[in-house]
C-alpha cells in the first residue's frame, strides 16, 4: 500500500509545482503592471502640476456608454 501513495505523490507533484510556478509568475506580472501604472500616474500628475494643468483630465465618454445612457 505504501507504493500506491508514493506513486500518487510522484504523479501529482509535477502538476502542483508547475501550478505554483504559474501562480507566482502571473502574480509578479500583475504586481509589476500595477506598480508601473501607479508610477506613470504619479509622473503624469507631476507634469500636469508643473504645466499648471488640472490634476486629472476628464475621460472621454465612449459611444457605447453614451447610447446606453440615452435609452
Amino acid at each position: 500500500m505504501d507504493d500506491y501513495w508514493v506513486a500518487v505523490v510522484w504523479t501529482l507533484l509535477p502538476t502542483v509545482v508547475v501550478s505554483a510556478l504559474f501562480f507566482f509568475i502571473l502574480r509578479s506580472v500583475i504586481f509589476a503592471d500595477r506598480n508601473e501604472r501607479r508610477q506613470y500616474a504619479k509622473i503624469e500628475a507631476e507634469e500636469r502640476a508643473r504645466r499648471g494643468l488640472p490634476a486629472h483630465a476628464p475621460a472621454p465618454a465612449s459611444a457605447s456608454s453614451a447610447s446606453a445612457s440615452e435609452s
